[in-house]
């Protein structure tokens, strides 16, 4: 007979350790952590109405795991939660999210989010910092790294990087992560890279900047896009070079290009209306792959998609900025939960905005099964 969709589910998740002295456990791990998803799901926000939602639907709940003792106190869910050790919950999840994922190369964006406030200020804990992956065609976190701020991506990226399936894949990310070893990594994962280009590498940024300036037009592939809402206008050129062996020139000097594998540089320029006023930029960009100027554009689209489909959800649709949960792994530990919960709510049908996919979720326990059933 077929495993119910919970336990089919949950089995990604076996080999999480529960933190608890075994002969005191009345809640086991797997009714926890189904909990807390299906109360995610359905707009639960906190541990208190995790509780309530969870002795409101106990009976469903029920039909899917035995639940003998009934729904535990927000504050065993808290402690629970809190003692999770959050690098083994990172790869269940990775694991899980991997038989979600399409056979077909996607765009993978590298960002980081701060939840702010989860900090801790007479614990001298800073707000948890979290670099995430995202799988932009379908809209799936893959896996994501905690670290102290926002400067030590650099040393989280390669950590994160190093979990991932990347056979194929075009892996962007922000000026941070414009560093020799994580392009290495990207490459050595079998993925190609496509790295922002700022002042953080000045010699190389001058000779890029440079060219752009006055490039040879026979050198390039160029395409322009237009689009505007709200009053603005605006229209990006893009423009893309191959050759890129000048970089590498027989002179040496501090700060020289070192990027294994480059074959291409970039440049968007940003022209901007609004209120009757121009706005100008020029964003610069280094690549593995030989993207011509249309590819290119959709690429870097896309990674700016990880703003708006998975921040501004986290904190507009979970209401993550809203988050004071400060104790422990807590933070890091509900991250999970809270991207597993958006990864099954992008794969529901009918399509609708997620805050309404959610709010069906609350209303409707056949609709929440579904969503449960769809990932097991």
């Amino acid at each position: 007979m077929d495993q119910p969709a919970s336990t089919a589910l949950l089995n990604h998740f076996a080999a999480l350790e529960d933190p608890r002295q075994t002969a005191k456990v009345l809640y086991p791990l797997p009714e926890i952590l189904l909990l807390l998803l299906c109360a995610t799901l359905a707009g639960a926000d906190d541990f208190v109405e995790m509780e309530l939602w969870g002795n409101e639907h106990l009976a469903f709940l029920r039909r899917l795991l035995p639940c003998k003792h009934g729904i535990p106190s927000h504050d065993t869910l808290r402690e629970v939660v809190a003692a999770l050790d959050p690098a083994l919950f990172k790869a269940c999840f990775a694991s899980w999210v991997e038989g979600l994922r399409e056979a077909e190369p996607d765009i993978v964006a590298i960002d980081g989010k701060t939840s702010r406030r989860t900090h801790a200020r007479s614990k001298g804990r800073d707000p948890l910092h979290l670099v995430s992956a995202w799988a932009t065609r379908q809209r799936l976190v893959l896996g994501q790294e905690a670290v102290s701020g926002k400067s030590n991506e650099i040393t989280a990226i390669p950590l994160l990087l190093e979990r991932l399936a990347l056979t194929g894949a075009l892996v962007t990310i922000d000026a941070i992560g414009t560093q020799t070893g994580i392009a290495e990594t990207i490459l050595k994962r079998g993925g190609n890279y496509l790295l922002a280009l700022k002042g953080n590498r000045p010699v190389t940024f001058k000779d890029v900047e440079a060219f752009f300036a006055d490039p040879p037009l026979d050198m390039l592939d160029t395409c322009q896009t237009t689009d505007g809402d709200h009053g603005r206008i605006e229209i990006r050129c893009h423009a893309v070079c191959h050759d890129v062996a000048w970089l590498f020139s027989d002179r040496h000097y501090p700060g020289e290009v070192a990027f294994s594998g480059l074959a291409m540089i970039g440049m968007v320029e940003n022209e901007t209306l609004r209120g009757g006023k121009t706005t100008r930029e020029r964003r610069y960009y280094l690549g593995s792959a030989k993207l011509n100027a249309e590819t290119f554009a959709r690429a870097v689209r896309a990674h700016w998609g990880i703003e708006n489909r998975l921040h501004w959800v986290l904190d507009v649709v979970f209401r993550d900025d809203l988050s004071r949960l400060r104790t422990g792994y807590g933070p890091e530990n509900m991250a999970v939960v809270k991207h597993m919960a958006m990864s099954l709510l992008h794969q529901a049908k009918p399509t609708t905005s997620l805050k309404n996919r959610r709010k069906r979720a609350g209303w409707n326990t056949r609709y929440l099964e579904a969503l449960i059933r769809q990932a097991a």
